[in-house]
Parts: structure tokens; sequence; C-alpha cells
């Protein structure tokens, strides 16, 4: 058994890594051929709705893909056929209806989400929404058939569906960009472009299902049925699981919606939050999956009382962890932010303008890592200790005040003239997420110090105040020891001195963690060299 579980998880991983990796080719290839032009930036608008229920229902770890897994652990064949059917027919009800209104209200949608773009970036963004309607419909589709697959132990074909649908962007874009010329009507070339966009996004959406079927044959749970043959309790029991896990997941895309709301003033700021975006999440998102997916079991185990002064040590370490890896990554990104965003996307249509705008915001972006990471970990901690109501109520809090946040930083905007003394553009909309997140930081501290005795919050605060200490130092290194290395410019020259002045500068960042007495930093140094010194 024990065999097998490393072989499921050697699988998913290698999965998950070519699709990561192809991922990354098909941002690269975006930035070159439309940098931040019309037709990305109204791509970004109008990929909001499909793209929430893609990645709602859709996706991999979502919460109708976990469901499926759950419900249809104990099934067999002809029992899994008839719920996956009935389950797919109402949801199929459900979400054909919502495509249809989505197609005929393309126009009043996009008023909705960008009541302040330009005309031209409104009427790209109104086809390309009528175009990717039928992915929320597909999206059921999608969902249902990689939670049916996980359950009857087939692993691979979920875990490399994002890839297909990578290269099919990939495949449209690049015949795009290598036809499109020197036209000089930019305002058609932003609208064939913008389309291409939509209709290789569709039929990457399209493809993630079409590859299912004959998985699902052959694991004898496809059928084709316009009937509801599953017993009420059944369905019932299933609607109960999905409806809330969607719900609390939902929670988590207002805040894009948000920002790009009030984005919508800014000629090319949806663009630009998109390519910073994802520069951040990459390794963001292999630390936090290190470092949060281990330590939640660990939470759990360690919740009874007898454990307190375990699960308050496991609790410190897994902060300081968190703040020690995260200040560091937003140190390079802030001391190195144009040379990392000229090595990835500094090709094609991706001009200086659109570097400087990119650098900025992965400052800023590189400013907010550590509080994204330790809200993380705390919300884990609360549910490890069976309270989810406490980090439910906190999102609520946050949401609002991202809201009002999102309004100061740009100007507070109102029919009487821009009301706020500060107008950050959109790194006001970065530095709002990074507010919210530091200040639901502190309360979930506050709250779980109320139910934690000998938390020891003073603690807490002197070791990430030298960790920031360390962090300002180690950035300021890098970017000088990038500006002494003189070497002739070209990408493996550029990628060459990125490497030394980030290595120079963790060796530093882990002196420093020593003399300064930062806990745990053996355990840092065992990290790194697990997942990157290895690899």
């Amino acid at each position: 058994m024990s065999k097998s579980i490393k072989e499921i998880a050697f699988v998913v991983s290698l999965g998950t890594l070519l699709s990561k990796f192809v991922g990354m080719a098909r941002q690269l290839v975006i930035a070159g051929a439309f940098g931040i032009s019309a037709a990305y930036d109204a791509y970004n608008y109008a990929y909001i709705i499909p793209g929430f229920f893609l990645v709602l229902l859709g996706g991999i770890n979502g919460p109708l893909h976990n469901s499926m897994v759950t419900l249809l652990a104990d099934k067999n064949k002809v029992d899994s056929r008839l719920f996956i059917s009935s389950i797919n027919n109402i949801l199929s009800i459900i979400l054909l209806i919502i495509s249809f209104f989505i197609f005929f209200s393309s126009d009043f949608l996009i008023n909705l989400v960008g009541p302040s773009l330009t005309p031209e970036i409104k009427e790209i963004a109104s086809y390309q929404l009528k175009i990717m309607s039928p992915i929320i419909f597909l999206s059921g589709l999608i969902g249902l058939g990689f939670g049916s697959l996980n359950a009857k132990k087939e692993f691979l074909i979920p875990s490399i569906a994002p890839l297909v649908s990578s290269l099919v962007i990939i495949i449209s874009i690049s015949n795009f960009w290598i036809n499109k010329g020197n036209t000089i009507d930019i305002d058609g070339l932003n609208m064939r472009g913008g389309i291409i966009l939509a209709k290789a996004t569709f039929i990457g959406a399209l493809s993630q299902y079409l590859i299912q079927i004959p998985f699902l044959i052959k694991k004898g749970i496809f059928a084709i049925s316009f009937s509801i043959r599953t017993k009420y309790a059944e369905l019932k029991r299933a609607l109960k699981m999905i409806a809330p896990a969607s719900l609390s997941s939902g929670m988590i895309q207002i805040n894009v919606f948000t920002d790009l709301f009030f984005a919508s003033k800014i000629v090319g700021a949806a663009a630009a939050l998109s390519y910073a975006n994802f520069l951040v999440q990459a390794p963001l998102g292999i630390v936090s999956n290190s470092i949060l997916i281990p330590l939640l079991p660990v939470f759990v185990s360690l919740r009874a009382r007898e454990n307190h002064l375990k699960l308050i040590k496991k609790i410190h370490q897994g902060l300081i962890l968190s703040s020690t890896s995260m200040v560091f990554l937003g140190s390079i990104f802030i001391s190195l932010s144009t040379p990392i965003v000229i090595l990835i996307y500094g090709r094609g249509s991706f001009n200086q303008n659109a570097v400087d705008v990119v650098s900025q915001l992965l400052i800023a972006y590189g400013i907010g890592m550590p509080f994204y990471l330790c809200r993380d970990l705390l919300v884990r901690v609360f549910y490890g200790i069976e309270d989810a109501k406490t980090p439910f109520r906190i999102s609520i809090i946050a949401i609002l005040l991202n809201l009002f946040f999102d309004w100061f930083f740009i100007g507070g905007s109102s029919p009487w003239g821009e009301l706020s003394p500060l107008n950050l553009g959109v790194n006001g909309l970065v530095f709002s997420t990074t507010f919210v997140n530091f200040f639901a930081c502190i309360l979930l501290l506050f709250k779980l110090n109320h139910k934690l005795d000998n938390l020891d919050l003073s603690n807490l605060l002197s070791q990430n105040l030298r960790i920031i200490l360390i962090g300002l130092i180690s950035g300021i290194c890098s970017f000088f020891i990038f500006k002494v290395i003189f070497i002739p410019y070209s990408f493996i020259n550029l990628l060459l001195k990125l490497i030394i002045s980030s290595g120079i500068s963790m060796i530093i960042f882990y002196c420093l963690a020593i003399i300064l007495k930062i806990d745990d930093i053996d355990k840092l140094s065992k990290f790194l060299k697990e997942k990157f010194i290895r690899l």
C-alpha cells in the first residue's frame, strides 16, 4: 500500500510539474504577443466569470472535485455511473442557463466589472466573454470528470489536463504572434488578437473535458442519459457537500473582482497585475504547499488539551518558517524586480513601459508576501482546532476592508472628485491587499491567543522584526551585488547574474539569521536543501 501511495504521489507531482512548466511557457508567449495591450487587458476582464467557474468547479482540489472523490469512494461501477449521470444532468442544466445569460448579457457584465474601461477595451472584452461563456457549462463537466477519475484511482489525466489547455493557447498565440506583421491598424490587431486568445481559451477548456472521455469509458463510469435516476437522499447529500465548499472557495475570488473593478480606470492595469501576480504565485505556491500541507494534519493531531504546548510550538515553527522564507523571497523580488521581469517577459510586444509597470508591481507584491503566507497558515491552525467560523468571519471583514482600501489608495473617486490624499495607481491595489492580509494576520493571532494560553505574541513580534531587518540587509546586498557584476548583456548572462546575486544574498540572510538567533533556522536550512539544492 505504501508503494502505491508513493507511485500516486509521483504521478501527481510529475503531472503537476509538467503543467506548471507549460503554463509558464504559455504566459511567456502571451507576454511576447500582447505585452500590456488592450487585447490582453480586455481578456483579464472577460475571463473573470468563466475563469471563476473553471477554477471553482473544474479545478483540481476544487470543491466539486473533492466532493466527487468523497462521494464516489464507496460506490461500484453501476452506482457510480448512475450517480455521475444524475449530478451531471442537474449541474449541466444550471450551468447551461448561466452560460446563456452570460452570452446575452456580455455588454452589461463587462460594464459592471470594468466600468471605467475605454470603449475599445469594453468592445473587445464583450466579444471575448461571448466566446468564452460556454466554459461555464464545461467547468461542471470537467470537475465531475476529474473527481470521478481520481475516485477510481486514475490520477495522470487530471494532473496533465491543464497542460493540454496551455498547449492549445501556446500554438494559437504563437501563430498570431508570427503572422501579425507590422500593421498600423492597432485597434484591428487588438480585436483580432483578443478573439484568437478567447477562442484558444475555450478550445483549451473543451480539450480538458474531451481528454477525459476515453478514460471515463474505460473505468465504466461514462454514460449519456437525460434522466435523474439517483435517490433524492444521495443527491441531497451531494448538494450539501458541494454548496458550502463552493461558497467558501468563491469568497476568495471576490477580492480579485474588487481589484479589477477599481483597476478598470487605469489603462493596462489588469494585464500588468496578471503578469506580476503570476511571477509571485509560482515560488509562493511551491513554498506554501511545502509548509502548509504537512502542518495541517499535525495541527489536527495536536488539538487535544494534553498536547497544548506541542501545538503552540508547531504554530511558532510554522509562523517563523513562513516569515523567514517569504521575507527572503520578497527581498529578492524587491531588489531585483526589473532584471527578473526582463528575464521572464522582456521580449516581443513586452516593451520598456511594460517592464517598468510590472517591476513596480513585483516590488509591491514582494512587500506583502510574508503576510499572505502567514494568514494562510493561521487559517489552517483554526481549521486544525475545528474552528472554521473565526477565519470565515475575518474573511468577510477582509473583503470589506479590501473594497475600502482599493478605493482609498487609488484616489477615492466620487461625484465630488477624488477624496483621498493618496493616488498610488495600480500599485495601490496591491498595497491594499497587503494591508488587508496584515490586518487579518493580527486579528487571527489575537483570536488564537485568546483560545490558546502561552502563545507568546511578544516573542513572535521580536522574531519577525529581526527577520525583516535581515531581509532588508540581504535585499540591499543582492541589489548592489547585481550592479557590480559587469558581464556583456545576454539572456544567459542575465540569468547568471541573478543566480549569483540571489545566492550570495541567501548566504548573507542565513548567516545573519544565526547571528540574530532566529528560531528554527536549522529547519529553514533543511527545507532549502530538500526543496532546491537537491533539484
